[in-house]
């Protein structure tokens, strides 16, 4: 197997997009094209959403040098490391129609010397990560430059090695992104049963429960701080890399989820209410750009706090476990809107949080709730845990593939 050492820029076509004028803007609700901007750019896929931006699509065809296509890899130019991972996704039919914004790379493989979506397997891989972690610059908003971004080098095999190595890797990736489909289906039952339930209050037997003003029998609005046996702060960590103890910061909260590779060892010793449980809800509550985020622990996870960074929101027992989280995802809004303080320096404190209003509902209720619904968050964290393995695997197996040690 021939395999030669290249740089990024010698063997991929590779484009920063185009400075549309923001005020110009169309709302993802509106019809046009989307815009592929670095918000967009998560890790491994790209983000759509409310917070989606268009471009009016009369305009498509004359902007053709920035069209994507399938199986593009973009990467994001500002702010391209986060949580500890890279900002690096590849477009998929869902994504197209769609332009690429300045600030934003588009890398694909020049015909007769890389495929492109080999090239995304090599970008894929840690020492791309620790190459892009070392050409960042700037401290308040880290960026890179296609220069450096272009001076990568690594091993390149000859095309029919590359593609061989493609297919083999694609089955992992396959599979990933089914799961992917699936957690995502699941979280957004559960989703849309606790709004049928505890916002349009039509939850199983609403039609024989009598109303006053509106509201169901046995149902109030309480604050959140009434309806928790816990809500505060995490720790100020005693960080050692070689300890038992681990502390979860605002990196690890991200999508709705608890993402536990951003998290650190610490030695502090920690009172047993502040250790997370399961059915915890975790709320950002510092920082300009994730304040509010929210998750909840869907799994055990031992001898693990949080930082101050990070507020823990703790139901008053397992039947309320479901609903709660789900009440306190939804509002993620209006925990991202009442920070305080200088605009780098949010801070959403404990007792704005509890005293926010929800409804209380009957106990019978909120444990029929959390019997329907927790089960398919179970199964969404199952699968997630299962994403991770899968990624471990094929990460290393990766550098083997291209190096030749593993034949394919």
């Amino acid at each position: 197997m021939t395999i030669e050492q290249v740089n990024l820029g010698d063997v991929a076509d590779m484009l920063s997009g185009f400075a549309f004028k923001s005020a110009e803007f169309l709302d993802h609700s509106e019809e046009g094209v989307f815009l592929v901007r670095g918000d967009n750019v998560q890790q491994g896929f790209i983000r759509w959403g409310e917070k989606a931006k268009k471009w009016r699509s009369d305009a498509y065809d004359d902007l053709s040098r920035y069209h994507l296509q399938k199986d593009d890899v973009i990467l994001a130019m500002d702010r391209p490391i986060v949580g500890g991972g890279l900002k690096l996704a590849w477009i998929k039919d869902q994504d197209l129609p769609s332009l690429l914004v300045q600030r934003v790379t588009r890398i694909r493989g020049i015909n007769d010397k890389a495929r492109t979506n080999f090239l995304r397997y090599v970008l894929s891989t840690p020492d791309f990560l620790a190459h892009i972690d070392k050409i960042t610059t700037g401290a308040n908003i880290p960026h890179i430059s296609g220069k450096d971004i272009a001076s990568f080098t690594f091993q390149l095999p000859e095309l029919g090695v590359q593609d061989r190595i493609v297919e083999f890797i694609a089955a992992y990736d396959d599979l990933i992104e089914n799961n992917q489909r699936r957690i995502a289906l699941l979280e957004e039952s559960a989703r849309l049963l606790y709004r049928e339930w505890f916002v349009n209050l039509r939850f199983p037997g609403f039609e024989s429960v009598p109303l006053t003003l509106g509201v169901p029998a046995g149902w109030c609005k309480a604050a959140i701080a009434e309806q928790t046996i816990f809500l505060n702060r995490g720790i100020t960590p005693a960080y050692n890399e070689s300890a038992p103890g681990l502390v979860i910061n605002q990196k690890c909260i991200r999508e709705g989820r608890l993402s536990m590779s951003p998290a650190r060892r610490q030695s502090k010793d920690v009172k047993l209410e502040r250790l997370i449980q399961t059915g915890d809800v975790l709320i950002n509550s510092t920082g300009a750009g994730t304040l509010g985020r929210v998750a909840q622990v869907r799994s055990p996870v031992e001898n693990c706090t949080v930082d101050t960074h990070v507020t823990i929101a703790r139901p008053m027992g397992k039947e309320w476990a479901t609903y709660f989280g789900q009440a306190l995802l939804s509002l993620e809004p209006t925990f991202s809107a009442m920070g305080k303080g200088a605009t780098n320096q949010l801070e959403l404190n404990r007792a704005d949080i509890g005293a926010i209003e929800i409804w209380r509902p009957p106990v019978g209720v909120a444990l029929d709730f959390h019997e329907l619904v927790w089960p398919m968050l179970e199964h969404a964290e199952n699968l997630l845990s299962a994403n991770g393995k899968l990624v471990e695997a094929r990460d290393a197996l990766l550098p083997k593939l291209m190096s030749g040690e593993i034949q394919v």
